[in-house]
């Protein structure tokens, strides 16, 4: 990138990467939630009587099969952990039966799809390998999203949709992986998945792209690892994710006549995204009338929505104040928190609601 200020820069030209198929991961494609047996699998959860938690899911499944059934939209917005804890079946799942006709995520959860649908794992120990330098290292997941990014912004495509093409079109892959490629001596030791990706049926960005859903990727800079590569781009980072941003608010337009957000442990990104996008659609005179939204996250519920002390800790826990409390408050719909770990929460939303559809 071009620089013409006052500092010095970080010359990545130096950096060292490695093959992605010489690091060891944490966690496997084959510990992903089965669906077909989560459908005709008892209930479980530690204590459902906690915080109303059985009753709660009860009601955020009701309104998701409501909403699908009058054709409301039903947005759903995760961080990279659902992914790496293996429920992207549940969301595969859901796209496919045209229950969730938005999917909102961040780069993280891009970045451990992609090595799931390349190798069948990701996930690497930080604390290992960050003393030598080597966390985020592996060069096909650092400079093959890199250059998604640089190929999706010349064609003036959003990062979600970018994505999607890379996983499940041959031409866009071909022309991807080439410019990633042309400057390496000896591309043996890397992944080169030119015939396509062996794991293509774990990845929910194909296959929302296969359906036509839009998925849109909230995207910051210096936040994901694909940033410490030579090939970073910030312009084509920012400016695909920038469109996604838009994409997600025209959205959301359809609101007016209600819908179901699901935020699904993603405490800052998804409720500032939303929070910013409600604003842009109820000044164009279509505020989410009726909105339901359904929060799932691990930490206790504290926040207080008649006490407007800034000096308290949980005026800052974003998810539960907008998302949980305020937006459904001031829409005149309802908001439910869903604590607990998502490997539970989010199986037990699964099967109450295929079961309220009649789906075993």
């Amino acid at each position: 990138m071009e620089y013409r200020g006052s500092f010095a820069l970080f010359d990545t030209s130096g950096i060292k990467t490695y093959p992605l198929r010489e690091r060891s991961s944490k966690a496997d494609v084959e510990a992903f939630v089965d669906c077909t047996k989560l459908r005709s699998a008892e209930i479980a959860l530690e204590d459902p009587t906690r915080s109303g938690l059985r009753d709660k899911l009860e009601a955020l499944a009701d309104a998701v099969a409501e909403a699908h059934g009058n054709g409301r939209p039903v947005i759903l917005q995760t961080g990279a952990h659902s992914i790496k804890n293996g429920l992207s079946p549940i969301w595969i799942d859901l796209i496919e039966r045209g229950i969730v006709t938005l999917l909102a995520t961040n780069v993280a959860a891009v970045i451990h799809s992609f090595e799931f649908t390349l190798t069948g794992a990701s996930s690497e120990s930080v604390d290992k390998v960050l003393p030598r330098g080597e966390f985020g290292m592996a060069f096909e997941t650092g400079v093959y999203l890199n250059q998604v990014m640089i190929e999706g912004h010349r064609r003036a495509w959003g990062l979600g949709e970018s994505v999607g093409r890379f996983f499940v079109e041959a031409e866009f892959r071909r022309c991807v992986l080439d410019a990633a490629l042309a400057g390496v001596a000896d591309p043996s030791p890397y992944y080169a998945p030119y015939d396509g990706f062996p794991y293509i049926e774990s990845c929910m960005y194909a296959r929302a792209q296969e359906l036509g859903v839009p998925v849109t990727v909230h995207a910051m800079i210096g936040t994901d690892i694909t940033d410490q590569h030579v090939n970073f781009d910030g312009e084509a980072k920012g400016e695909t994710s920038a469109r996604d941003f838009l994409i997600y608010t025209e959205h959301l337009r359809r609101f007016s006549a209600g819908g179901v957000l699901l935020n699904v442990g993603t405490a800052v990104m998804g409720p500032e995204v939303l929070l910013k996008a409600v604003s842009m659609v109820a000044n164009q005179g279509h505020p989410p009338k009726g909105i339901v939204t359904g929060d799932f996250d691990i930490r206790p519920f504290a926040f207080q929505d008649d006490v407007r002390d800034e000096g308290q800790y949980y005026y800052y826990l974003r998810d539960q104040k907008t998302i949980a409390t305020r937006l459904p408050r001031v829409f005149g719909g309802a908001g439910y928190y869903i604590e607990g770990d998502q490997v539970t929460t989010v199986p037990a939303f699964y099967q109450l609601l295929m079961r309220k559809l009649d789906v075993v």
